[in-house]
């Protein structure tokens, strides 16, 4: 009753959005900054009758996925090794806070040298963004498991692999679970950049050029479009976790 319940009072918060907005925009303010839904929905149909931007949603989607979960890859593996080892943690520390602190928006343009304006360039970007989100939250998980824990295990027979195999990745699965989900999001922010800079296609490409045919609904359009691909993203990664990881991450998929 209280899923159904918090469900009615998200979709009726979303309508009164939408409603406020047709009103303010054809009331309020020009409708040329702010086009109201109305023209939003026609600008989407335009867009999708050429087929623009269904397009461009699979390619922004193709190169989101492919460059988080190359990024995840080469993280989650570092993240476990520097947090169970005292001696990769000093060797890889001094690497990852500062590479961390350097945006992936900072090397747009560097990538497009290094790697072309092809999809290598933009893969890799969010690769990078990736991955050092990833690699920090799993290495806080490591080493948030308790000594005791490691240490019982040993004093059982167990052997360093058994203990990394048994405990350490089972246990450090929900910081995974979450450094996977922030390093989506920022997928998001880092495909957008890049497709502004130097992209044909995409939704990023939709937002950037449409101020060259002041098509304000068509930006808006993209914006929209962009904000449900990360929803449905989200909640298909949020599914996943509830239902294939749920005995390791009992509370950690509440929000």
């Amino acid at each position: 009753m209280g899923r159904h319940l918090n469900l009615g009072l998200s979709i009726s918060g979303v309508v009164a959005f939408v409603i406020l907005w047709q009103i303010v925009s054809s009331t309020v303010i020009d409708p040329f900054f702010l086009p109201p839904p109305s023209d939003i929905v026609v600008g989407s149909s335009e867009l999708v009758a050429d087929g623009t931007l269904v397009t461009s949603i699979l390619i922004s989607l193709m190169r989101i996925l492919a460059g988080w979960l190359l990024g995840s890859a080469i993280a989650i593996p570092l993240g476990l090794t520097v947090g169970i080892s005292q001696t990769a943690r000093a060797v890889v520390d001094p690497f990852i806070h500062f590479f961390r602190f350097v945006p992936a928006i900072a090397l747009v343009t560097l990538f497009i040298v290094w790697f072309g304006v092809g999809e290598m360039s933009k893969i890799l970007l969010i690769a990078y963004a990736t991955a050092f989100i990833v690699m920090v939250n799993t290495a806080s998980g490591v080493s948030a498991i308790p000594v005791d824990k490691l240490d019982a295990a040993r004093c059982l027979g167990a052997s360093p692999s058994q203990v990394f195999r048994e405990i350490v990745i089972p246990a450090s699965i929900p910081s995974i679970y979450v450094g996977m989900r922030l390093a989506l999001a920022s997928s998001f922010l880092v495909i957008v950049a890049a497709e502004m800079l130097a992209a044909e296609s995409g939704l990023g490409y939709i937002i950037w050029t449409s101020r060259l045919y002041f098509r304000i609904d068509w930006m808006f359009a993209g914006i929209v479009a962009l904000g449900l691909l990360g929803y449905l993203t989200d909640r298909s990664w949020k599914i996943f976790g509830r239902h294939l990881l749920k005995r390791y991450l009992r509370d950690t998929i509440k929000y």
